[in-house]
């Protein structure tokens, strides 16, 4: 019998992760979309400033490194739930500079 509730506990286990991974999915759809708006938004301001848009790229560098995060738990390699269960990460490298243009 106690074998018997140690299979349903960690199948239970394994479906709750299941769950937060479906959401973790939908979550990642749509910070995608905020990346690509992101980066329309930044080449629409390069091209009218000839400048990048410095809270821009820090706000897209800090996207790539939720990205990262919200991957590495779907695929089973973190076990701590991404943003909004923990902080949102921090850039993991800093912005290389402006673009040569």
């Amino acid at each position: 019998m106690k074998n018997v509730k140690g299979f349903f506990w960690a199948r239970k286990d394994i479906a709750i992760r299941f769950l937060y991974t479906l959401l973790f999915m939908a979550i990642l759809e749509i910070v995608k979309l905020l990346v690509q708006l992101t980066v329309l938004f930044q080449f629409v301001y390069l091209f009218f400033t000839l400048n990048q848009s410095q809270p821009a790229a820090r706000f897209a560098n800090r996207l790539a490194a939720y990205l990262y995060r919200l991957t590495r738990y779907m695929s089973l390699n973190e076990q701590q739930r991404p943003f909004p269960f923990r902080d949102l990460p921090d850039a993991m490298e800093p912005p290389e500079g402006a673009p040569p243009f």
